[in-house]
């Protein structure tokens, strides 16, 4: 072989190492396009009803109070969260299996984000499950504990603390040698990463449930914490007024927090059975766009201004 013909074969290995295939949704031809359907209408109502949220609250003096602004945190999240991966289930949909391919430096960037989704939903569910406490259990104190400035701190620490946990899994991931070059996934996250290497993964697997056992468990632990609390104080106090506002506060923050850890669990469990490999991709694209849809739904019908456009619309459109 010549010199020219060696440098060509060494750069189409190159080129080859850094190009990974994706192993999309297994759905029929026919299938794909309803499902592309479904789940463009899905990501547009996204978009739609957390960037409305946002945009409400930013405007509305009265809607700017510690509850809502973090509110705005989950809705940010949850575009982030659904624009990382739904665009490119979207494209693989349509595309032929040679075409599903994506960068490795991209795969990286991906997981990281998908990653850092998951982990800012927990911590900033744990912040706004103690807003929830404080407003309930401790109201006279409630205006000098949660300010305005409070809540940036501790949003700017929800989402520091995620981005460091992840970044640092990520890059566990990132330092090992590529032997195979297929993501048994719709989209990249961080098993997929180290599962394209031959090498001992065993500090990865170390780190990783380290790092799951910090994130679940002071979520797990902090909100059930709160939530007894809550409970304690309704129940000492009898008093009807209070128990009604708790209901009618927390209800939505633990509806929105038992249907995360319930399709986390559904997908880590699906992780374990090969053979359900189809159904743990479905579950890991639900996971995703489920959540973002819900927490719009959930906690914009709570809003008082929400209800009163949607209401207002509804009523303009019948006439």
């Amino acid at each position: 072989m010549s010199w020219t013909g060696m440098q060509m074969s060494l750069e189409n290995r190159t080129v080859a190492a850094d190009v990974l295939l994706l192993e999309a949704l297994k759905v029929s031809p026919q299938s794909s396009i309803v499902a592309f359907i479904l789940l463009l209408l899905v990501y547009v109502f996204i978009l739609v009803s957390n960037v409305g949220l946002v945009v409400l609250i930013s405007c509305s003096r009265s809607l700017q109070q510690p509850m809502y602004l973090l509110l705005c945190n989950m809705c940010i999240n949850d575009v982030f969260g659904a624009t990382v991966t739904v665009p490119h289930i979207l494209r693989d949909l349509l595309a032929v299996s040679s075409q599903r391919y994506i960068g490795y430096v991209d795969c990286a960037v991906q997981a990281f984000c998908v990653h850092l989704h998951a982990s800012v939903s927990h911590t900033v569910l744990m912040i706004m499950a103690f807003d929830r406490y404080v407003a309930i259990c401790n109201p006279l104190r409630y205006a000098a504990v949660m300010t305005n400035r409070t809540v940036v701190k501790l949003s700017a620490a929800a989402w520091t603390t995620a981005f460091v946990l992840v970044a640092v899994l990520v890059g566990l991931s990132v330092r090992l040698s590529r032997c195979r070059w297929v993501i048994f996934n719709p989209f990249c996250d961080n098993a997929s990463l180290f599962k394209l290497s031959c090498q001992s993964v065993l500090i990865n697997n170390i780190y990783g449930l380290g790092y799951t056992v910090v994130l679940l468990g002071s979520s797990i632990g902090s909100v059930t914490l709160t939530y007894l609390r809550i409970a304690v104080v309704c129940l000492s106090r009898k008093n009807q007024a209070l128990n009604r506002r708790a209901l009618q506060t927390c209800t939505s923050h633990l509806a929105v927090y038992v249907i995360m850890m319930v399709s986390a669990f559904i997908i880590v469990v699906l992780h374990r059975f090969p053979r359900l490999s189809d159904h743990r991709k479905v579950a890991s694209v639900l996971g995703h766009v489920t959540l973002p849809v819900l927490n719009a739904a959930i906690y914009g019908l709570q809003i008082k201004e929400v209800r009163q456009k949607i209401a207002a619309a509804f009523y303009s459109s019948k006439r």
